[in-house]
């Protein structure tokens, strides 16, 4: 029995086998290959690890980036670059915020309208002005909301009027938590077309407006 023991012990070690399971690092790789197309380790996440992503300005840039393409089953217009950490924000809020405020109005959500993503620049476009998150791939814009029956509802057009206003307001209130930054029409004068959403975190609590 030992003798058949040790032959055992010998080939699994010359094959690199264990006996107690893939090292931490090698499980948290192949849970986000376990799906085709699955990234940050959750097949809920749609698209393409990038890896490090440099930035022309000085504190822009990401680590570890992905470019998303769908979130549980809601696709997004174009690619977007972004941390993982936003990504799983990003999800969040489409199963907690997008899926319930619009329900199965004119067949549920499809998909999201990307207006930006990553992009390296400081905070709304100020020269000499702090970094973006955008600049960090922790930050998503989004302009509409396209129906599974191919209408589409308009953050500049339809976010105060009739039941996809009413729907889109529910969305970006929800967005506030999964979020720490949430910016929309009325807030500052530069997001009256698109809902702006960041995964910056404050001592005071989310940044909602």
């Amino acid at each position: 029995m030992n003798k058949i023991f040790k032959a055992l012990f010998l080939l699994c070690f010359a094959s690199s086998c264990s006996f107690f399971g893939a090292p931490k690092a090698e499980k948290q790789r192949d849970s986000g290959r376990s799906v085709p197309g699955a990234v940050c380790g959750d097949p809920s996440l749609q698209g393409e690890y990038v890896g490090h992503v440099p930035g022309k300005l000085s504190g822009c840039g990401i680590n570890d980036a992905v470019k998303i393409s769908a979130v549980s089953g809601v696709a997004l217009s174009q690619g977007s670059l972004m941390d993982c950490g936003t990504a799983k924000a990003l999800k969040t809020w489409v199963e907690t915020g997008v899926k319930p405020a619009f329900g199965r109005h004119a067949g549920g959500v499809s998909s999201l309208k990307v207006a930006a993503h990553y992009v390296c620049r400081t905070r709304n476009h100020k020269k000499g002005g702090r970094i973006s998150e955008h600049g960090k791939g922790r930050a998503i814009d989004i302009s509409g909301f396209i129906m599974k029956n191919g209408s589409e509802y308009s953050v500049l057009r339809d976010y105060s009027m009739g039941k996809g206003g009413t729907a889109i307001r529910a969305a970006h209130k929800a967005a506030c938590g999964p979020f720490g930054t949430t910016l929309g029409p009325g807030s500052d004068g530069y997001h009256e077309d698109h809902l702006h959403f960041d995964t910056a975190r404050y001592s005071g609590g989310p940044y909602c407006k």
